[in-house]
């Protein structure tokens, strides 16, 4: 998306996907003219966790996934283990043979396929079939190294690419001594975030948060009386990175942070002002000199766009 900033006004277009140049990757790409600010942000689509076996593991899966703003699609062949009494926080439930995961879920390269289904057959079934798509940013599978070893054996002699089935996170998660239901989850998550996170860097990939803003904002205010605060650069050590946002509503009500403190309290009085009156503002962040007195953990500059969504 291109925001431009000139006469007292700020204007959006969306830019072409192929538009994007690599070299902007670490946040919003800014360029400043006498006349006017234009700001060109990369958003992707809201990361999906497709959880492929709704067992004991699945459930708090479900519930982290959702917790951490992924869109979460469980997909299980019971009847009484595939439903949504089960798996509140789930976007999508499916109840359907694990050999037809790909004619009922279309995966995408910013996916994370999450294989924990009851037996050795199922992961096989699962596993081929999304071996057979486009694949994930993340696919990983539980099970120990014996049977993950099998089965990546039987994949490569089907003739799949030895190259991509190597891709597969297998025993699955960050290795933190799990036992528990929940801290198998917890690893998984874990482990995911780091994946996406090596992969897209700064915070504007995450579009899940933008999405979050407008549902608040509609729920909270209908008139569109809010504020965005965008963090355009950063200098040094700050809270967050280039292309974080958070909204303020006329109401007093907030989503999302740009780091917290004292900083934060400062610029949510700005962004209440411009939420109300409308219009648009820049502002610098210093916490160079005072990151010592006040205690706080950063003290870096950040730049930021104040403006308001009326």
């Amino acid at each position: 998306m291109v925001t431009r900033v000139a006469s007292g006004a700020v204007t959006r277009e969306l830019l072409d996907a192929g538009a994007w140049r690599e070299e902007w990757d670490a946040g919003p790409h800014v360029t400043a003219e006498e006349n006017e600010t234009t700001i060109i942000e990369r958003f992707l689509p809201k990361p999906r966790m497709i959880i492929l076996g709704g067992g004991h593991v699945a459930v708090p899966l479900a519930a982290m996934g959702s917790l951490l703003n992924f869109d979460v699609t469980v997909f299980d062949d019971r009847p009484s283990f595939a439903c949504k009494t089960r798996f509140p926080a789930a976007g999508e439930v499916i109840c359907d043979s694990f050999d037809r995961v790909s004619s009922r879920v279309t995966i995408r390269k910013s996916d994370a396929a999450v294989i924990v289904t009851r037996g050795h057959r199922h992961d096989q079934d699962c596993l081929r079939d999304i071996l057979k798509g486009e694949i994930p940013g993340y696919m990983g599978m539980i099970g120990s190294r014996r049977r993950v070893a099998i089965v990546r054996r039987q994949m490569e002699e089907e003739g799949f690419d030895p190259t991509v089935v190597g891709m597969l996170h297998a025993p699955i998660g960050l290795g933190i001594g799990a036992i528990t239901p929940e801290e198998i989850a917890l690893a998984i998550v874990a482990e995911i975030v780091k994946e996406r996170r090596a992969t897209y860097r700064g915070d504007f990939a995450d579009t899940g948060l933008i999405e979050r803003l407008a549902d608040l904002e509609a729920e909270t205010d209908p008139d569109g009386n809010a504020a965005v605060i965008t963090i355009l650069s950063t200098e040094g050590s700050t809270p967050r990175e280039a292309g974080a946002k958070m909204a303020v509503f006329r109401d007093g009500s907030v989503a999302g942070t740009i780091g917290g403190g004292c900083a934060e309290a400062d610029v949510l009085r700005d962004a209440r002002d411009v939420a109300a009156n409308g219009g648009f503002l820049f502002k610098t962040v210093d916490m160079t000199d005072s990151a010592e007195e006040d205690g706080m953990v950063c003290g870096g500059t950040m730049w930021l766009l104040i403006e308001s969504l009326t």
